[in-house]
C-alpha cells in the first residue's frame, strides 16, 4: 500500500508541475513571443497613456459619442473584474426596464431618427464587456454623433466603415465596430479641423 500512496504521490507532483506551471508558463512565454499586443491586454495607447483595452468595452454615455451595448457587470458599467451576463429572462421585470431605459435614451438624443433601432444597442452581451456594436448600430448613431460635433455626416459614416472589421476568416460572425477606437479617431478628427 505504501508503494501505491508513493507512485500516487509522485504522479500528483508530477502533473502539477507540468500542468500548473510549465504548461501556463510555456503559454504565457509564446502568446507574448508570437501575439505580444494581445498577450498584453491590447492596450490602446493615446499621447503616452493608455486610454483602454481594444477588448473591453468602455461608458460612452454623452451624445457626441457612439454607445457601445449594454453592460450587465457587477458594481460598475464594463467591470473587467465581474464580467458576466445578466442572467435575467425574457420575462424578467428588471431586464424589461434597462431595455426601455435604454431605448428611451436613444429616443431622447435622436428625437428624429426613424430608423428601427437595432437590438444590439438595446442589449447586454454575454460578458457585459463587448467592445463591438454592429455596424447598423453605428450607422443608426451617424446622424446624432454628427449633429452634435457639427461635423458632415458622410465623414463620419467614412470613420464607420474605416474601423468596421469583417467576419473572422470571412464567414463567421457578423462585421462589428470597436467603439472605442471609433470614438478616439472622432476625437482626432475634431482637434484636425
Amino acid at each position: 500500500m505504501i508503494k501505491q500512496i508513493k507512485s500516487a504521490f509522485y504522479s500528483f507532483v508530477f502533473l502539477t508541475v507540468v500542468t500548473g506551471a510549465a504548461y501556463p508558463l510555456l503559454v504565457t512565454f509564446s502568446a507574448r513571443i508570437f501575439f505580444p499586443e494581445k498577450a498584453g491586454g491590447s492596450i490602446i495607447i493615446k499621447n503616452g497613456k493608455a486610454v483602454g483595452s481594444s477588448l473591453i468595452g468602455q461608458n460612452f454615455e454623452a451624445p457626441e459619442y457612439f454607445w457601445g451595448r449594454l453592460s450587465a457587470t457587477a458594481g460598475s458599467p464594463y467591470n473587467p473584474s465581474c464580467s458576466s451576463g445578466s442572467n435575467l429572462g425574457p420575462a424578467n421585470v428588471l431586464l424589461k426596464q434597462r431595455t426601455l431605459s435604454r431605448v428611451k435614451a436613444f429616443m431622447d438624443f435622436d428625437a428624429g431618427n426613424k430608423k428601427d433601432l437595432p437590438v444590439d444597442l438595446a442589449t447586454a452581451s454575454a460578458s457585459g464587456l463587448d467592445p463591438h456594436i454592429s455596424v447598423a448600430g453605428a450607422l443608426y448613431q451617424a446622424k446624432r454623433i454628427a449633429s452634435f460635433r457639427q461635423i458632415p455626416e458622410d465623414k463620419v459614416i467614412g470613420m464607420i466603415k474605416k474601423h468596421t472589421a469583417g467576419r473572422f476568416l470571412g464567414i463567421i460572425g457578423e462585421p462589428s465596430v470597436n467603439v472605442l477606437e471609433l470614438n478616439l479617431d472622432l476625437d482626432d478628427y475634431k482637434k484636425e479641423v
